[in-house]
């Protein structure tokens, strides 16, 4: 079973949620995670339950949401690997300083503890910047990849990253391989 996390990243949902259909069309069994601001936040991208149905309709499960459910990942409930589409610059910071204070903070810390493969599909707009350390501290972490990632609009985000959403697949591919797509910046 491969766990998939969401961020906030909201006007990245749509290519996630595209990239998640083509998993399980490959045979994957997928079980959604949403951090709590993904699964209670209506946005000008789309409201919540939307989302949450549309998640809970490809994937034939029921989200985990909370700390509490995300909790026994790894140990009790082990997954073969973990994608994080779309992973925050907040989510980052926080993996990469060891904080579980969200769903999906603290799904990453029950895998990563078993030494299975992590995803992290970033869309950022301070990774440039306020971010760069924790994605230098991220790739040296075991079983840690990212999504190939570029500058979405250099000129008026000279600080933005985000993950070529077409490269997903190839890169989880990899990752249950454990190597990292490269090259990781277009």
């Amino acid at each position: 079973m491969i766990g998939y996390a969401f961020c906030g990243s909201f006007c990245t949902h749509k290519k996630s949620v595209e990239e998640l259909k083509g998993l399980i069309n490959k045979g994957y069994d997928i079980l959604p995670i949403m951090s709590e601001n993904v699964y209670n936040t209506d946005t000008r991208f789309g409201k919540a339950s939307e989302l949450i149905k549309e998640v809970e309709e490809i994937t034939k499960r029921k989200i985990v949401h909370t700390i509490v459910e995300a909790e026994p990942l790894g140990p009790k409930i082990p997954l073969d690997a973990l994608i994080i589409s779309p992973c925050t610059g907040n989510t980052l910071a926080k993996m990469a300083r060891g904080i579980t204070d969200t769903p999906v903070t603290m799904s990453a810390k029950a895998h990563l503890r078993s030494d299975r493969a992590t995803l992290i599909a970033l869309c950022s707009n301070d990774a440039l910047s306020a971010n760069l350390q924790n994605i230098s501290i991220l790739l040296q972490r075991k079983n840690v990849f990212f999504v190939p990632m570029l500058q979405d609009d250099p000129t008026n985000k000279p600080h933005s990253l985000v993950c070529d959403f077409s490269l997903l697949e190839k890169a989880f591919e990899l990752a249950l391989r454990g190597e990292q797509l490269r090259p990781l910046f277009k």
